[in-house]
């Protein structure tokens, strides 16, 4: 179905006007000889963890690696001409959905048209398996639903919890993963020893661990240097999870499928070699492939993320002009100043 949007035909994640067509999606096709047939779709838009760096450097890690075939979606400006995190509503090529095999989601309150919506809803009625990270616990807003299914409640309906609160004390806590022992042997921990992340613990309150995988519990720790010792006190006893599997029911009620979430994302918390492999290992064990000792997570292209936290300046995204281009395979785009670990 063509849409008319002021002015620019939008399709499928394409846009065309006077100068040609533009791709409003960015697509990551295997690397040539490692096809595994199956297709991953990497949803981005959130206002404050700069998924727009994180989900392109993933899918170039699954695609070159790992033989994923990959879409990253983005959100747009109102007129459709450039990435647009602030903006809550206009997400291109949702359709990429309808013949994915595995959707990673990290997008903050973003509320969709109906359509869209319902391509989301066959999805998950399909019980195909779903990644979350940090604001995907309430990834959606507003009052759409789908059938009875109020995608509010997509974060504790599909992923076993909501927003619930900054656990660590926000820019100056940071978070290590400390591996569930009773799940130690799980396959996507293989490889997996030693995670970091200067975004902060997120509280976890409705998380049913009875029903759940718990891999690995959130460690407060006193600054955001990856040599920071824990804080002491209550706020470390018990330790939140940090990362778990469960089995979600579908928006129809019926159909159930699994899930794979961690409350850790921004995209500097994808400097840690082992918070990409968790996401990578999760992805071959979400869609049935062998999950290796110790998977490469190495980034293909030179990843500088920028620190997180919410963009106010107005037309800062109009002047940065960011294209889904700017994260094709061979480059490298940051949204502001590259971050570094502080040293204590």
């Amino acid at each position: 179905m063509k849409k008319l949007i002021t002015g620019l035909l939008c399709v499928l994640g394409t846009v065309s006007c006077a100068s040609g067509e533009r791709e409003l999606v960015l697509k990551l096709p295997a690397k040539e000889g490692t096809a595994i047939g199956k297709k991953v779709v990497l949803i981005s838009g959130d206002e404050e963890y700069r998924s727009e760096e994180s989900c392109p450097m993933l899918g170039k890690i699954l695609s070159q690696r790992h033989g994923f075939d990959c879409v990253v979606l983005f959100t747009y400006d109102k007129n459709w001409k450039y990435i647009d995190p602030n903006n809550h509503v206009n997400m291109a090529g949702v359709e990429e959905l309808k013949d994915a095999d595995l959707m990673i989601i990290g997008t903050r309150f973003r509320e969709l048209s109906d359509e869209h919506y319902a391509i989301f809803a066959d999805f998950l009625n399909a019980g195909k398996p779903v990644i979350g990270f940090r604001t995907a616990t309430h990834a959606f807003t507003g009052k759409g639903k789908t059938g009875d299914f109020a995608w509010s409640q997509f974060g504790i309906k599909i992923l076993g919890e909501k927003w619930v609160s900054h656990h660590g004390r926000h820019k100056v806590e940071g978070a290590r993963g400390v591996i569930e022992e009773k799940n130690k042997d799980h396959e996507v921990l293989n490889g997996v020893t030693d995670v970091f992340g200067p975004s902060d613990v997120y509280g976890v309150r409705n998380l049913d661990e009875n029903d759940a995988t718990v891999l690995l519990r959130g460690q407060v720790t006193k600054t955001l240097a990856p040599a920071s010792a824990a804080v002491e006190g209550k706020k470390n006893d018990p330790m939140q999870a940090l990362a778990w599997l469960r089995e979600y029911t579908a928006p129809n009620g019926t159909t159930t499928g699994k899930a794979f979430c961690t409350t850790m994302g921004a995209s500097t918390d994808f400097l840690s070699e082992d918070l990409r492999r968790i996401v990578v290992n999760a992805s071959l064990h979400l869609t049935g492939q062998k999950v290796p000792e110790k998977a490469d997570a190495t980034p293909v292209d030179k990843f500088t993320p920028s620190f997180y936290g919410f963009i106010r300046e107005k037309d800062f995204f109009k002047k940065l002009n960011l294209q889904a281009s700017d994260f094709a395979l061979g480059k490298n785009r940051t949204t502001m100043e590259p971050w570094s670990y502080p040293e204590k």
